[in-house]
């Protein structure tokens, strides 16, 4: 706080008693359901998932990330992969034209997970199949 002058920092709201007993009430749930724990468990489950359907599937580039917070470059743009998975009940996002980003909250199953894979599974099969070289 010695590094900033008076005004360079503030915030009208920010110290009210409502957004401190939110703040508190946030990290006793962090803390008491290990979702910090579970976020590096889970993200580990998920990437390694990622990583074996790269090994079997030409399409995928590059699989990245730490966590929860895991990308995917694919060799080509993700817009219909995106779109084929919100049919699918499935939403992912995009960070530019070719890599899908995976941001799921903390409290991420393993089942959640699997139906995520299993999702993006089929989409890139039927994707490599329709830019594979006639």
């Amino acid at each position: 706080m010695r590094s900033m002058a008076v005004g360079e920092h503030s915030s009208t709201y920010g110290g009210n008693p409502v957004v401190c007993a939110a703040a508190e009430a946030t990290i006793s749930v962090l803390i008491e359901e290990q979702l910090v724990e579970n976020a590096a468990k889970v993200g580990a489950y998920f990437k390694q998932k990622l990583l074996k359907m790269q090994n079997e599937l030409r399409i995928i580039r590059e699989v990245r990330g730490l966590g929860l917070m895991l990308g995917v470059e694919m060799r080509f743009d993700v817009y219909s992969i995106l779109q084929a998975a919100l049919q699918n009940g499935v939403l992912m996002l995009d960070a530019g034209r070719n890599i899908l980003r995976f941001l799921p909250p903390f409290c991420i199953r393993h089942e959640q997970i699997d139906r995520v894979i299993f999702c993006l599974r089929n989409i890139l099969v039927k994707e490599q199949l329709a830019k594979l070289p006639s």
